[in-house]
């Protein structure tokens, strides 16, 4: 069994995750040149090749290269804190992966195996690489009070209710048709005319007749009490039954020349042949 071949395929990902935090890091790990007995180059290109089984890490001291990497470390850590601590986390996981290939593989069950240990790595990485951009994009937000201000005046709430009813069609007709009958129930008031009975009829007849003596046509007898259209209405149905009245009891004499002529009154006399007939009369004759 060689023990490059016992290596887990995903060891390398946690350096794949600090080389995706940041330019600088990069930069810092390209220029790390490892110099250690069976190799010397990059110290990502040995990473490359272990990771393809090309190169046996069996062979490689890694005192040797413990020692390199904390002097890189050190002169790192002058430029960047956090760079050099990320270094740190990868040396002592690579001198983990070394000694789990120089000890026997007698682990019990609960312990976890290389793959598990990669793969937590690789989380714990990636959780604080996320942790440090939540971190910076908190920063640069706007501040209360420093950058942007709160509005002094208190703003009131507007509380906006609506009443939602559950009714049937029948209950919606029935209120619609007791609020239409409501509304079209009106009181009509009537005033009071002006009425002129028959004895007031009568008592005027009379006292016209009696200076009159000739034909005199009843509208013009009585003009002065018709001045409104409602005056007119019943001074007319008045005077007509009073004069029926005084001249059934002969106190006047009637004329009429035909069907709605206009009628003539005059006070009752003796007739004598020179009486002159009632103008537009077709023929003599009380009516």
């Amino acid at each position: 069994m060689t023990p490059a071949a016992e290596e887990p395929d995903n060891w390398t990902l946690p350096l794949e995750e600090t080389r995706a935090g940041g330019a600088a890091a990069t930069a810092a790990v390209e220029g790390l040149v490892v110099d250690v007995e069976g190799f010397e180059g990059p110290l990502d290109l040995l990473l490359t090749l272990a990771r393809n089984q090309k190169l046996d890490l069996a062979r490689i001291s890694i005192l040797a290269l413990a020692e390199q990497y904390l002097a890189f470390v050190a002169e790192a850590r002058r430029m960047r804190l956090e760079l050099a601590a990320d270094y740190l986390v990868m040396a002592a996981w690579l001198a983990y992966l070394k000694s789990r290939l120089l000890v026997p593989d007698d682990t019990e069950d609960d312990e976890p195996s290389g793959e598990m240990l990669a793969a937590d790595l690789a989380f714990r990485l990636r959780r604080l690489e996320a942790m440090r951009d939540v971190s910076a994009r908190l920063a640069g937000r706007a501040r209360l009070g420093r950058d942007v201000f709160a509005r002094g005046a208190p703003e009131a709430v507007v509380v906006e209710k609506r009443s939602e009813w559950q009714v049937t069609l029948y209950e919606l007709l029935s209120a619609y048709a007791a609020h239409r009958q409501r509304s079209m129930v009106t009181r009509v008031s009537v005033g009071r005319r002006a009425v002129w009975s028959l004895l007031d009829a009568r008592q005027v007849l009379e006292r016209l007749i009696g200076a009159v003596p000739d034909w005199v046509p009843i509208d013009d007898l009585l003009a002065e009490y018709m001045a409104t259209p409602e005056d007119r209405v019943t001074v007319r149905a008045s005077s007509f039954s009073a004069t029926l009245e005084l001249a059934r009891e002969g106190g006047l004499d009637l004329r009429q020349a035909g069907p709605f002529a206009p009628i003539f009154v005059r006070r009752r006399a003796v007739r004598t042949e020179g009486d002159e007939p009632v103008p537009g009369a077709s023929g003599g004759g009380d009516d």
